[in-house]
């Protein structure tokens, strides 16, 4: 099965769809599948809704498919760099299920192991529990949190190989494998693309099992990153 595709838009063909459950890897600006997500802008589909930590900056990231209203709601758990999500929602434009960001790790590592919901005291007696089952363990109250599967999940990723079998750079890994296995069909961007076997298996982070098409991306923006010399 070949899982390489020349570009990102040829990857999201046939895949993304209005309406859809879009998760998206990242933390700010760290670890965005940017092509990916300039691909899905351009796709033109509507209605998403969108789990990720943030929402991107305004003009990148995510702040792209706010400015063209493609996301109905937003699940995530901070949005404060980007002006144009705080217009939206508090004009009514845009839904947003908040979420601590522990509790959105982990409703997205349950849903890619086939565990419907879990228990944490991590927002008990907050407007976070709202409407959901409370139940007592050893003396303390927990609340019910039901976890988090997608449609479609794009991941950014340093390396892989041919079958999918991925590697995080430090902190660009964040959420990245939890968003990787909450995906019924997962696409990667990676920066660095190996034959079969040219990992070692002991320094996978992701299994290619998860992993369902990727895109090549050697010279991504990273808007994030600035390189800093000494001065002579």
């Amino acid at each position: 099965m070949n899982k390489v595709y020349p570009d990102a838009r040829a990857a999201l063909e046939g895949v993304v769809q209005d309406g859809q459950t879009i998760a998206v890897g990242g933390f700010g600006l760290c670890g965005i599948p940017e092509a990916l997500i300039a691909a899905l802008r351009d796709s033109g589909v509507t209605g998403l809704t969108a789990i990720s930590n943030n929402a991107g900056v305004d003009g990148f990231g995510l702040g792209q498919l706010l400015e063209t209203r493609q996301i109905r709601k937003m699940i995530a758990s901070y949005v404060g760099e980007n002006k144009e999500f705080a217009r939206q929602y508090l004009s009514g434009e845009l839904e947003l299920e908040f979420t601590p960001q522990g509790t959105l790790a982990e409703k997205l590592r349950a849903g890619g192991a086939g565990i419907p919901a879990f228990f944490t005291k991590t927002g008990v007696g907050t407007i976070v529990a709202e409407g959901k089952e409370i139940r007592e363990f050893d003396g303390e109250q927990y609340v019910m949190e039901r976890s988090l599967v997608a449609d479609v999940a794009l991941v950014k990723a340093w390396k892989a190989d041919k079958a999918g079998n991925l590697i995080f750079r430090k902190t660009a890994r964040n959420f990245n494998p939890n968003v990787a296995a909450s995906g019924k069909v997962t696409i990667v961007e990676v920066e660095e693309l190996v034959e079969i076997g040219a990992i070692d298996p002991d320094a996978v982070h992701t299994p290619g099992i998860f992993v369902h098409r990727i895109v090549h991306n050697p010279t991504p923006e990273k808007r994030i990153e600035q390189r800093t010399v000494r001065s002579a």
